[in-house]
């Protein structure tokens, strides 16, 4: 005789068994009835998809990038917590990055240091490589010794190419190994149109010539790229500041005068009669560049009512007119973008409450998301329109005992704000609120006898 019987939403045909074999049942973690039918269950994983509409709100009209009136060969705009790229300005091209280069050996200089491979008070002995280097720089002669923290406040501070080199070949053994530590970070960090030749940003024919690479190749680097290596600067080293808002610093007694900071934005600087016109609030770095080639580069970041936003602006014609526009860029974010949390954590998702539980004291459990979910939506927004989609495990996985906070799914979340240029997503794993105990035998027998009956019962009443 066969039935039908709803598993996971879905119909699905068995063929009645006998008493004698429930035990048999039992032992098998797949659902008694099909395991000994010899059927595969129907689905592998539950999908629900619910949207939410938001009402009206008095939420802000996002300008065009048009608006900005932006004279440069390429600029962005990020939010790092989420990635949301909130404007862009040919954002993909690769270009002569300057000195903004150095955000690379910064980063990987940061990261030796967080992992004890050197230390900030380590000496350094200057070798003949750096002691060449022209450009920016502190004048740096074979034999000198300083601090790797003294370098680093010159390369960041100063933009100094000599202790740049330094440094780089302090971490790497050499200039020539520490580029290739630089392109395989470059590639791991997803960063599609980069390739670097050196660590400072110097144009190959402004290397000393001995120490040039034997491809002849120029560093690129997308203002896309840029932007994504700030945000895993501003991620996994957040101590960044600690040396972006030096405004000057002497590096040896001996000199007349100190190194002041190239970037004139600095919220400090609103009290330097110089740099005060510039001055940007919660602006606290990232990293200049010049050469005739690439002209006046900046990477950005400043932070205000809790969120930071980093931009790039790429070719500017002066050192000042890469500030006014940086300045036109971040408007446009603090202006037209703030951040929302859309969903809590330990939310609980409407008609995907709990999900079965075979062989469980309880027949289901009770799930919740493990964390929250924020987006970037245009200021004023009350109630973002937001997109779910659930996919659950296979229902043959969930066997008891299912520990606390145990995965037992994910969920999606998108948003898409008009004049927005992409959608956002998030996915959040979906865990049991508590833990699912394992039935006794007895238990497990009675509910087998139950579902037997119950089934058969069903199957005589479908034959009238």
């Amino acid at each position: 005789m066969k039935h039908k019987r709803k598993f996971n939403g879905k119909q699905i045909v068995i063929k009645t068994a006998t008493v004698g074999l429930l035990l048999n049942m039992l032992m098998n973690p797949v659902i008694p009835a099909l395991a000994e039918a010899g059927k595969t269950p129907v689905t592998t994983e539950g999908a629900a998809t619910t949207t939410e509409t938001a009402p009206k709100t008095n939420a802000v009209k996002i300008p065009s990038v048009e608006s900005l009136n932006l004279e440069l060969s390429s600029a962005i705009l990020i939010e790092p917590t989420t990635g949301q790229v909130l404007m862009a300005l040919n954002p993909d091209t690769p270009l002569p990055p300057a000195s903004m280069t150095k955000m690379m050996t910064e980063y990987l200089v940061s990261d030796a240091v967080k992992k004890g491979d050197i230390s900030w008070d380590q000496k350094v002995i200057i070798q003949e490589n750096a002691s060449k280097q022209v450009g920016s720089r502190i004048f740096l002669a074979a034999g000198d010794e300083h601090t790797v923290k003294e370098l680093y406040i010159a390369m960041a501070v100063g933009s100094a190419n000599d202790a740049t080199v330094a440094l780089a070949e302090l971490v790497s053994g050499s200039e020539e190994q520490f580029v290739e530590l630089m392109n395989q970070t470059a590639q791991k960090m997803g960063m599609k149109n980069t390739y670097f030749i050196n660590s400072t940003g110097l144009d190959r024919a402004d290397m000393p010539k001995k120490f040039r690479p034997d491809l002849d190749k120029e560093t690129v680097m997308s203002a896309r790229d840029a932007a994504t290596l700030a945000k895993f600067i501003v991620t996994d080293h957040p101590d960044f500041t600690e040396f972006t808002t030096i405004q000057s610093y002497k590096f040896r007694d001996r000199d007349t005068a100190p190194i002041i900071n190239y970037n004139w934005m600095l919220e400090a600087n609103k009290s330097i009669p110089n740099f005060k016109a510039y001055a940007y609030p919660g602006l606290d770095g990232l990293k200049t560049g010049h050469t005739t080639n690439a002209g006046n580069c900046f990477t950005g970041t400043a932070v205000r009512d809790g969120m930071r936003l980093i931009s790039v602006v790429m070719g500017a014609n002066s050192e000042a007119h890469r500030f006014t526009e940086t300045k036109k860029v971040l408007d446009y974010g603090f202006n037209n973008f703030e951040i929302k949390q859309v969903v809590a954590p330990k939310a609980v998702i409407a008609g995907t409450e709990t999900v079965p539980v075979l062989k469980g004291k309880n027949k289901d459990v009770s799930i919740v998301t493990d964390e929250g979910v924020s987006f970037i939506v245009p200021k004023g927004t009350v109630s973002p329109e937001v997109t779910t989609t659930v996919v659950t495990n296979d229902p043959a996985t969930l066997v008891a005992p299912i520990a606390q906070s145990s995965k037992v799914g994910k969920v999606t979340y998108s948003y898409k704000a008009e004049g927005m240029q992409a959608a956002q997503e998030k996915t959040v794993n979906l865990i049991t609120v508590e833990e699912a105990e394992k039935a006794g035998w007895f238990k497990l027998f009675l509910r087998a006898i139950g579902d037997f009956f119950g089934d058969l019962f069903s199957g005589i009443k479908n034959l009238f």
